[in-house]
């Protein structure tokens, strides 16, 4: 579970890292008041996504009557599909440099990981791609917790001279993390300020199997992935073109591959999971159709405790609302019950993953 920017930063500051006062609201008015009693501010979308500021979700105001400017520009604004219907407005710190600090899990390894960069404030893929040895990784053992040393080293490597309060705050943030079982707990930037260090962005993302023992009450977002998430299935959604919706994540993986393989981009990641009744059928490929990206669509399902004809159902109920093509591959259980299902509508059938894969990309890039 993704928290928003404000609470990531009031967990922050109950735990003792350093951040801006600010405050949420809702109303466009509310900003100017605020602006009188901080002075410059920055008014910030709270949105669980990221690129804010490219699609002008964040801005900064010195007066109050900008502030109320801007604020009633974003409220209401929609980025990535998501609708902004309340603000994080702070008191501005100006960054003398910005740096990145992130703990996450990597799962090869089966543990921790930790990172640091002297440049933050852009994506750490993009530092990982263009500045490699700018970027310090450690490890850290989930029994023994993170070391004295390693805190020094990865903090000297941020700045020498201010090394000591940097220190304390990855210590903090590693005690963020395990305390509510972050998935990652990441600070980009970490600024230094003229008056101090401070996580100026924050953002926590909570392991879904562990809610149960953490005490959040999820808000509505009205994302794709919660939506799917309700419904028992897993949705990511990626940059491309190509709608899938897979039953298990190594065939979903598997089919993504292909994809990108007959040179076409996957527009999501979809695991319907095993055992798929045809509701759940049903609402992935709602879910799935509902991004207006998508040129076509690849079903691949292999059925175990997943039955084809069900799955079949499902498709049936929303082939009338569609209007991109839609390639089908069934195999296993009912499987030519299924088949014989969808043979009488205008979807396409394969026998193969391959074919599949191969089949939605031409008929996705038939317009170009």
């Amino acid at each position: 579970m993704k928290l928003y920017e404000y609470d990531a930063k009031e967990i922050f500051k109950r735990k003792g890292i350093p951040v801006p006062e600010g405050i949420l609201i809702s109303d466009p008015g509310d900003a100017g008041n605020i602006a009188r009693k901080f002075g410059k501010v920055v008014i910030k979308a709270q949105v669980m996504t990221g690129g804010r500021g490219k699609a002008g979700g964040i801005a900064k105001a010195s007066n109050p009557q900008e502030a109320y400017q801007s604020a009633q520009r974003i409220l209401g604004m929609s980025i990535k599909g998501l609708h902004v219907n309340k603000l994080l407005v702070e008191e501005y710190k100006k960054p003398d440099k910005e740096m990145y600090l992130g703990i996450t899990i990597d799962r090869a390894a089966k543990c921790p990981l930790i990172m640091v960069s002297p440049e933050g404030g852009i994506d750490i893929e993009e530092i990982a791609k263009t500045s490699p040895q700018k970027i310090m990784k450690m490890h850290i053992n989930p029994l023994t917790g993170i070391h004295d040393y390693q805190v020094r080293t990865l903090a000297k490597s941020l700045n020498k001279d201010k090394s000591v309060i940097i220190a304390d705050i990855i210590k903090k943030l590693y005690r963020v993390f395990i305390g509510y079982d972050c998935t990652l707990a990441e600070i980009n930037p970490l600024a230094d300020t003229q008056d101090g260090i401070f996580a100026l962005d924050a953002k926590m993302v909570i392991d879904d199997n562990a809610l149960f023992r953490q005490d959040f009450r999820e808000e509505e977002t009205g994302s794709l992935e919660e939506t799917a998430r309700k419904n028992g299935m897993s949705y990511v959604e990626l940059d491309g073109d190509i709608g899938c919706i897979v039953n298990g994540a190594g065939l979903a993986m598997a089919t993504l591959d292909m994809i990108k393989q007959y040179g076409g981009e996957p527009a999501n990641f979809m695991d319907v999971r095993a055992g798929a009744n045809e509701e759940q059928m049903k609402n992935a490929l709602t879910i799935v159709s509902s991004n207006k990206k998508v040129k076509a669509i690849i079903i691949n399902i292999f059925g175990g405790l997943t039955k084809c004809d069900e799955v079949a159902r499902g498709i049936i109920d929303v082939i009338p609302e569609l209007n991109v093509p839609l390639v089908i591959r069934l195999a296993g259980t009912n499987e030519e019950e299924g088949r014989t299902m969808l043979e009488k509508y205008h979807v396409t059938l394969v026998s193969s993953s391959e074919e599949a894969a191969s089949e939605v990309v031409r008929l996705g890039h038939s317009d170009k």
